[in-house]
């Protein structure tokens, strides 16, 4: 069914300059029993990054569906690959070198089959509910030939890996959605389940690029906090800052229903439908880039 909301939702509070998980956190809680399908296109700000594929200032498109499963938004995804096909004139998105075919029916890989596929790595063998084996991740890698530092987390590995065996081999010649990510991967996801070491989340990727990150929402606003506060952590270790956790969010996800939520690159996606090799080169009053990057 196509996707079709009922609403859109202001912004609330402005803009951030930074994203969890590039989610809008407001727009989420405006899910009532009554507003069963939001979106809006919101601007979304992040200090640091600039690049071929990040820009400081980008568009997001983000919608929720309230009883509905990430099923329902991987269908919305592929129908706005083959929406930006058809505005763009063209049946062939890409990206530096890699080419996908918009209209195909997407790949679906769950992360535990593609960590084995491309990599070698049994995933799921390092995921306890407790805590991940970080040191079991890193002998695979280690064998696999990811270069690792010592004081690199289970995290740091992940993303290694992910980042250097796995984003270059996906989504080229049509689209491909990673799905069940590792739950210490997915903050604001409920965990499945089938299998709670893993959690509602995918991503699109399409010529190598990530294009859209989709959630089953967690809706317990206990374990919510719980890995918000993991997530700042993090945040502090990495970047030397905090941002105080977001009260009237949690207090409002005590209300929300079951739902799932999309976050979809809009400047991303128009890059490849164009096929332009920076990002920058569709948005209309780019930053000028610091250096040759």
């Amino acid at each position: 069914m196509p996707f079709r909301p009922n609403s859109r939702p202001r912004r609330a509070g402005g803009s951030s300059s930074s994203c969890t998980h590039r989610r809008n956190l407001p727009a989420r809680s405006c899910l009532r029993p009554a507003k069963r399908r939001i979106f809006e296109f919101a601007r979304v700000f992040r200090n640091r990054e600039q690049g071929a594929l990040h820009h400081p200032e980008f568009t997001m498109l983000e919608w929720y569906r309230t009883g509905e499963s990430c099923e329902a938004l991987m269908d919305d995804c592929a129908q706005f690959l083959a929406i930006a096909a058809s505005a763009a004139g063209t049946d062939r998105f890409s990206f530096r070198g890699r080419d996908a075919d918009p209209l195909a029916a997407p790949e679906r890989l769950t992360v535990a089959e593609a960590f084995g596929l491309y990599a070698g790595i049994d995933l799921l063998a390092t995921l306890a509910e407790e805590a991940p084996d970080r040191d079991g991740l890193a002998a695979q890698a280690l064998a696999a030939g990811v270069r690792l530092a010592d004081d690199d987390s289970w995290s740091d590995i992940f993303s290694r890996v992910l980042v250097e065996r796995i984003e270059p081999r996906i989504g080229n010649g049509r689209a491909t959605f990673l799905t069940e990510y590792p739950r210490p991967e997915a903050a604001l996801a409920r965990p499945k389940a089938a299998d709670p070491r893993v959690a509602e989340r995918f991503e699109l990727f399409v010529c190598g690029v990530e294009l859209a990150n989709g959630f089953g929402e967690l809706t317990d606003p206990a374990e919510q906090r719980a890995r918000l506060e993991a997530e700042m952590a993090k945040k502090e270790r990495l970047y030397g800052e905090r941002y105080p956790i977001d009260e009237d969010f949690l207090a409002a996800l005590a209300h929300m229903p079951p739902a799932s939520g999309c976050a979809l690159g809009f400047d991303r996606l128009a890059m490849l439908a164009a096929r332009a090799s920076r990002v920058e080169q569709v948005i209309w009053t780019p930053l000028p880039l610091k250096d040759n990057r």
